[in-house]
Order: structure tokens, then C-alpha cells, then sequence
């Protein structure tokens, strides 16, 4: 990993943190997770198992220190480095078949329902969940899928074009 990426990576990593503070409670101590949108973002961008490694750890950990759901910090650790590398998958098998923008909104619905899901089964097994999985799934997970799929929308283009201009990256 050189020092281009890894500063790159922390930069997502500390942008992500700030929306993650940002971004009020919705239900039960539960918040949209803008961590994941720039994980995502880190992930299309420096696509490398390493590089996954350190940013679903990395998120993981600092989602967890931010979030205000009761006993979410291990639940957040869980799920940012599952997430994190189905993710990729995703990435490695759909970005072949269809135009970046399209693959990019539908990796991001699939990755945030996934992570949604990872997030509340081992919050439910660890801690335990504060109403039922069905209600803060739709009432949380959800809607952070319609956010997420925008923002990521919105801010990949424009990360890109910054990137081609300063050629951070080859590939993009």
C-alpha cells in the first residue's frame, strides 16, 4: 500500500467519520451510517483486498467509537468488514457488465442492505436489539439505503474527476 493510497483512504475514512457524527438519530439511538458511503467509495476506488482490510477495520472501529446505539461497537466492527468484502465482490463481478454510475447504485443498495442486516443480527446475538429487527430495518436500514445510493451517486463523480485531474489513481 503506498503512501498516495493510504492517505487517500484516511481521508474517506475521516470524512466519513465527521457525516457519521453529523447525521442525527433516527429511531432507538439509530442513525444512517454515512461511514459506509465513503467505505464504498474507498473500496471502487483502491478495489484491493489490503486496502479492503484496512478500511472495513478502520470503519468498523471508528463507527463503533461514534455510534449511539447502545453495545453497537462490536455489532459495527462485525458488519464494516463483512460488508467490506462482499462489497468488493460485488465490485470485481458487476462493474464488468455495466456502466460504472449504474453498478456503483445498485452495489450500494445491495452493500447497505447487507450491512443493514449484518449491523442488527450480531447487535441482536451480542447486546440485543432495543424493538425488533423487522422495525429498525425498515425504519433505519432502509431509508439509509435511499441515502446512501444518492450521496454516493452524487460524490463519485465528482471524487473521480479529481482524481483523473491528479492522477491519485490509475485505473479510475
Amino acid at each position: 500500500m503506498n503512501t498516495k493510497t493510504l492517505v487517500s483512504l484516511s481521508m474517506l475514512v475521516g470524512i466519513g467519520a465527521v457525516l457519521h457524527l453529523a447525521i442525527p438519530q433516527i429511531f432507538m439511538g439509530m442513525k444512517p451510517d454515512m461511514m459506509l458511503t465513503m467505505m464504498f467509495l474507498g473500496i471502487i476506488l483502491f478495489p484491493e483486498k489490503k486496502n479492503v482490510l484496512v478500511l472495513g477495520v478502520l470503519t468498523g472501529i471508528i463507527s463503533g467509537l461514534t455510534t449511539s446505539f447502545p453495545g453497537g461497537f462490536i455489532p459495527n466492527i462485525i458488519d464494516k468488514c463483512l460488508t467490506s468484502f462482499i462489497f468488493l465482490g460485488l465490485f470485481l463481478l458487476i462493474s464488468k457488465f455495466m456502466r460504472i454510475r449504474i453498478a456503483i447504485m445498485i452495489m450500494t443498495i445491495i452493500g447497505t442492505l447487507v450491512s443493514g442486516t449484518v449491523f442488527l443480527s450480531s447487535a441482536s446475538i451480542i447486546s440485543g436489539l432495543p424493538e425488533s429487527f423487522l422495525a429498525l430495518f425498515s425504519i433505519v436500514v432502509l431509508p439509509a439505503t435511499i441515502l446512501n445510493t444518492i450521496a454516493l451517486f452524487i460524490i463519485y463523480p465528482i471524487v473521480n474527476t479529481i482524481i483523473k485531474r491528479t492522477s491519485l489513481v490509475s485505473h479510475s
